[in-house]
C-alpha cells in the first residue's frame, strides 16, 4: 500500500511508502488525502504527522506519469486538504524533500528535518515551475528575493540554511522520522513548539530590487529560457494578489504554460536521457568488478580511487591473480594488461578510432570538461562492456556506452571544422549521420553527450531531438 495510518499514543501518522523515492503518483496523491481524512476523524489523535519510509522523504514527481494526462486528485487539491486540517500536522522530512515533496511539506504546520535533509524546488531544471503551491508559499516563509534565487536556480538546500531561512521549524537528532514527528507532535501539543498554517501567513512584502535584479541576472545568463521567467511572474503575483487562491490560481495559468512549451519537452527528453545510458541493451543480470588494475598515470585515476571504497572496488597499480578489468591509461605500455578484459583510456583529441581496436576491445574517453564519458565497445562481448560500465558508473564517472566509433570523438571534430555560428547545426547533422551507422545503442545518448561535453543548447533537449523535429516539420 502506498499511503497507510496508524496511531501512535495519542499522535495519528500518516506514513508514505512508494520505493525508492516515493514519488508522488496517483495512488500517493489520493493516498494521503484518504489517509488524512482517517486521522481527522479519529477522535483519539490529537496531532497528526506526515512522513516517508525508506531513504528519502517524497522526492517529486511520479516520472512515470511525465507526458500523460493527470489523474486525480491533483497535487494542489491534496495540499489544500493538508493545510486544512483541523488538527496540528506536522511533516518529518529525512533524505530530500524536493518539488512536490517540498510543496507537500509546506502544506503542513509544522516541518521538522532529520540532520542531512536536503529541500528544494528543482522543477525550473525540467522547464516548469513548481505548481502546487510552492510559488505562493514558499515566499510567504523565505521572503521574495530568496523564493526567486531558490526556485530560479532550483538549487537544493541544506537542513541548516532551510532551518535558518524558515523552511523547516527545527533540525532532530533523532535516528528515524517516527521518532522525530513523534517528539515535534508532543512539543506541539505541549504548547512548547508553534506550528504555522503556511497559506494564512500574509503575503510577502513587495522587493521590486529583487525582482528586477533576477530579471537582469536570468536576461544576461539564460535570455532563451521560459521558466525562469514564469517564476518570476509567480512570485510576484503572491505578493501581488488578493488572497493565497488568487495567487494559485496565478501560478496554475503559468504552470500550464510551461508545461505546454516545447522547452520543457526537450528538458524532459535529457532527463530520461540521462537515466540509463549506462547500459548495454539486452544484456541482463551484470555486475560490476570488484578488482580493477589502474595501469600508468592519468589525473582520472585519482578520482576514481577516492569513491572505490565506498563502491567496494579494490584498485591496484599493477594487475595481480585477483585482477578482474584493466584500465590502461595513454602512456602505459599497451601490452601490460593481464589476461582479462582491458580498457584503453583515450585523450579525446588524440589519436583515431582505429587505434583502439588495435590495442583492446574497449575504450575509454572522457569529454574534455570531465563531466561525461563515453565507453566504446570496439570487440567485446556485450556482457563485457555492461560489465565493466557499471564499474565506472560505481566509480562515480556518468557512462554512455556506444560501439564500433567514438562518438565524442566525432562530436569534437566537427565542432573543431564548424565556424563558430555553425556548430550546433553541424552536431545536428552529424547526430543524425551517427545515428544511422549504428554507433550509438540509443539516439538519446547522442543528445545526452552533445549537452554534457559540448555545451549543445539543454533546452532543445539535444541535436538528435532537434534535427528530428525540424525533419518533422519540413514533413508537414
Amino acid at each position: 500500500m502506498s499511503v497507510h495510518y496508524q496511531r501512535h499514543g495519542d499522535i495519528g501518522v500518516i506514513q508514505i511508502a512508494n520505493p525508492p523515492v516515493n514519488a508522488l503518483g496517483q495512488a500517493v496523491r489520493s493516498g494521503l488525502v484518504n489517509a488524512l481524512k482517517e486521522g481527522i476523524a479519529d477522535t483519539d489523535a490529537k496531532a497528526l504527522v506526515v512522513l516517508a519510509d525508506g531513504r528519502t522523504f517524497i522526492a517529486g514527481a511520479d516520472i512515470r506519469e511525465f507526458g500523460k494526462p493527470p489523474q486525480a486528485p491533483l497535487l494542489p487539491d491534496v495540499i489544500t486538504h493538508l493545510e486544512a486540517c483541523p488538527k496540528p500536522l506536522i511533516a518529518a522530512l529525512h533524505g530530500t524533500a524536493l518539488g512536490g515533496g517540498l510543496e507537500v511539506a509546506l502544506g503542513c504546520h509544522y516541518r521538522i528535518a532529520l540532520a542531512g535533509t536536503r529541500v528544494g524546488l528543482p522543477e525550473v531544471k525540467l522547464g516548469l515551475l513548481p505548481g502546487a503551491g510552492g510559488t505562493q508559499r514558499l515566499p510567504r516563509l523565505v521572503s521574495v528575493e530568496r523564493a526567486l534565487e531558490m526556485i530560479t536556480s532550483g538549487r537544493f538546500v541544506e537542513a541548516e540554511e532551510a532551518l535558518e531561512a524558515g523552511i523547516i521549524d527545527a533540525i532532530s537528532d533523532a535516528k528515524t522520522p517516527l521518532e522525530a514527528g513523534l517528539a515535534a507532535a508532543q512539543e506541539v501539543l505541549a504548547g512548547t513548539q508553534t506550528p504555522r498554517i503556511t497559506g494564512q501567513l500574509p503575503a510577502p512584502a513587495a522587493d521590486s530590487q529583487a525582482i528586477t535584479k533576477t530579471l537582469e541576472h536570468l536576461n544576461q545568463q539564460s535570455p532563451e529560457l521560459f521558466s525562469p521567467f514564469r517564476i518570476v511572474e509567480a512570485i510576484q503575483a503572491c505578493v501581488d494578489a488578493e488572497s493565497l487562491e488568487a495567487g494559485l490560481r496565478r501560478e496554475r495559468e503559468l504552470f500550464l504554460a510551461c508545461m505546454d512549451s516545447p522547452q520543457r519537452a526537450g528538458l524532459i527528453h535529457l532527463f530520461f536521457a540521462a537515466r540509463s545510458p549506462h547500459l548495454v541493451p539486452n544484456v541482463e543480470k551484470a555486475s560490476a568488478f570488484k578488482h580493477v588494475a589502474l595501469i600508468g598515470e592519468h589525473p582520472l585515476f585519482e578520482r576514481l580511487q577516492k569513491a572505490a571504497q565506498k563502491a567496494g572496488i579494490s584498485l591496484t597499480s599493477t594487475p595481480d591473480e585477483a585482477t578482474e578489468l584493466c584500465l590502461l591509461a595513454p602512456n602505459a605500455p599497451r601490452d601490460s594488461g593481464k589476461a582479462c578484459p582491458v580498457i584503453a583510456l583515450e585523450e579525446i583529441g588524440a589519436g583515431s578510432d582505429s587505434a583502439c581496436s588495435k590495442d583492446s576491445a574497449l575504450s575509454l574517453i572522457i569529454a574534455e570538461n570531465g563531466h561525461i564519458a563515453e565507453l566504446i565497445n570496439v570487440s567485446a562481448e556485450p556482457i563485457i562492456q555492461q560489465r565493466a560500465a557499471l564499474t565506472l558508473k560505481a566509480l562515480r564517472l556518468n557512462i554512455v556506452v556506444s560501439q564500433q566509433k567514438s562518438m565524442l570523438r566525432a562530436m569534437h571534430a566537427a565542432i573543431q571544422q564548424a565556424p563558430t555560428s555553425e556548430r550546433q547545426s553541424a552536431l545536428e547533422q552529424l547526430s543524425v549521420n551517427m545515428a544511422k551507422q549504428g554507433f550509438c545503442y540509443r539516439e538519446s545518448d547522442l543528445d545526452l553527450l552533445a549537452v554534457e561535453a559540448f555545451g549543445y543548447p539543454r533546452h532543445l533537449g539535444g541535436p538528435h531531438r532537434q534535427a528530428t523535429l525540424s525533419t518533422a516539420a519540413q514533413d508537414v
